[in-house]
């Protein structure tokens, strides 16, 4: 891998074409899997703008959710591979994509300090081998993607769905499968069906997998459970429960710091923990046992990050190899898929307009921005009172309490029924009002979290509810960044992007935590 940070999924588009403007720099970036209709029309849209063929998936056709992610998938790999081709092409001059390439990479980075060597040679024939040899050394990065394991509505299948279009598509060795929020067995057995994660004939992994973790416990109980299915994990990924953007999963009673400092300690028990496992699986299901070339499993981290010395401090006391960065590429256009008007909302965020919030039907805290335009149109239909949003996607049906179907909690037709309810019952009116409000901050994140990229493509009117999840640390970014400005301030060449004010990483989970703790 060319850098020591990539960029996590965010949201259910903000990160979907992330490849396309990063890879062909060497970062790493994750797709959401999540909204296959979304993805669909991403895809439509990418493949007439570089007239390739693609085709619409008809609703009824077979694994049509798994299509649409393999043909989106299968597309993005074509672009990316044809963007880092034109710049690997192009001569070093200075200001060329080529350079940039070079220029934003880690500072020790031994292909940096060569290419910065390089500039000071005279003209001949050893500037224009060196000039081959750092070509040649260049490396795309990955395209990853990311399931919510435990996304999977009754009779739809969602995540084995994106399961099938991410292990069918033509995506290959510089790839990985980001599983997040929890264990889901049933997938887990099902990735059984798809040798792309079992070791190929050289013994690597033209899938590789990833998991990402709350702490030791979840890696061990987790990466056991794989194991015994012959799978293997290529990285952990932890994640702060209260400082990332989206859902937050707190670990109850535990900070980061301890939850890192165990896995310091213990990381190197995991690979020997699961092998004797994974030997046993393939030699009871006829696999190449001598393919099993020991390998030491990747450690990241992600979830506050918001400055050089915190990335360094993860990385070099808890042994992490690299850091997410999420929430400030919200304010790089280069890097993330974000409408025009969103982004000028989270450039002028305070404290104060960051709110962990009950606004996500799953029942999971979610972090939400009050000036987001969903946000206000939630208001406002409680105000006209039509409370509630329409279904549109149905992602996140999930309850069944005044209906044999499930449907959605955040739609008017729940909180309708729900409502009602609570007026007939025995509570005090205060407490009445108390669930009342509490029924009404539900929203409609699988739709509206969509509407932000739909409208940066021209694909949506600019009028559509945009819902936008920033992690705290939208609150001292407050501008439109570079790629190379935020690279450079990633590694230190600069210091000046975020506020002086910003608390460090460990101090704003514990003041998170607590909020939560009382929400």
């Amino acid at each position: 891998m060319a850098h020591r940070f990539y960029v996590p999924v965010m949201g259910t588009g903000f990160t979907n074409d992330s490849p396309l403007r990063i890879a062909h720099f060497g970062i790493d970036s994750v797709i959401s899997l999540v909204d296959d209709k979304l993805i669909e029309q991403m895809g439509i849209f990418y493949a007439q703008k570089f007239s390739l063929p693609y085709e619409k998936v008809l609703p009824k056709t077979e694994h049509a959710r798994a299509e649409r992610i393999r043909r989106y998938l299968n597309l993005i790999n074509i672009l990316v591979q044809q963007n880092f081709a034109r710049i690997q092409a192009e001569n070093l001059n200075g200001n060329s994509e080529k350079d940039r390439y070079f220029q934003m990479l880690p500072t020790d980075d031994p292909l940096r300090i060569r290419y910065l060597a390089w500039q000071k040679m005279p003209a001949g024939l050893e500037r224009s081998a060196e000039e081959k040899n750092l070509t040649a050394a260049m490396c795309v990065g990955s395209i990853d993607v990311n399931i919510m394991v435990k996304l999977d509505r009754p009779g739809f299948d969602d995540a084995k769905e994106a399961l099938r279009g991410y292990a069918e598509s033509t995506l290959c060795g510089n790839t990985h499968l980001v599983l997040s929020a929890g264990i889901n067995q049933s997938l887990f057995s099902e990735m059984e069906k798809y040798p792309c994660f079992y070791r190929n004939q050289n013994g690597g992994f033209d899938k590789k997998i990833v998991l990402k973790i709350s702490d030791f416990r979840s890696a061990m109980i987790q990466g056991k459970f794989l194991a015994r299915k012959g799978l293997e994990v290529s990285e952990f990924r932890v994640e702060s429960g209260m400082n990332c953007g989206g859902h937050l999963f707190p670990s109850p009673g535990e900070t980061l710091p301890k939850i890192l400092g165990e896995i310091k300690q213990k990381k190197e028990s995991l690979g020997s923990q699961f092998l004797g496992a994974v030997q046993k699986y393939y030699a009871a299901n006829g696999l190449d046992v001598n393919r099993l070339i020991p390998f030491t499993p990747q450690f990241s981290v992600q979830g506050g990050v918001g400055n050089y010395a915190e990335s360094e401090m993860l990385m070099r006391d808890f042994g992490m190899n690299r850091c997410g960065w999420g929430t400030p590429f919200l304010l790089v256009p280069e890097a993330t898929l974000v409408d025009d008007e969103t982004r000028k909302k989270l450039a002028a965020a305070t404290e104060e307009d960051f709110w962990i919030s009950h606004a996500s039907p799953l029942g999971v805290p979610f972090s939400n921005l009050r000036t987001s335009s969903a946000e206000c149109a939630r208001k406002q239909r409680i105000c006209e009172g039509h409370p509630g949003s329409i279904c549109v996607k149905g992602f996140l049906q999930n309850n069944t309490e005044f209906t044999d179907r499930v449907i959605c909690t955040a739609s008017r037709e729940y909180q309708k029924q729900k409502v009602a309810a609570i007026l007939k019952s025995d509570l005090s009116e205060e407490e009445k009002k108390q669930q009342i409000a509490r029924v009404y901050e539900k929203s409609c994140i699988c739709h509206e979290l969509g509407n932000s990229a739909l409208i940066a493509l021209g694909l949506e009117k600019s009028t559509a509810p945009v819902a936008i999840c920033p992690g705290p640390n939208i609150a001292y970014f407050n501008r439109l960044y570079t790629l190379a400005e935020m690279t450079d301030y990633i590694y230190g060449r600069r210091n000046d992007l975020a506020a002086k004010n910003r608390p460090p990483i460990f101090e704003q989970e514990e003041k998170l935590l607590k909020l939560g703790m009382r929400s």
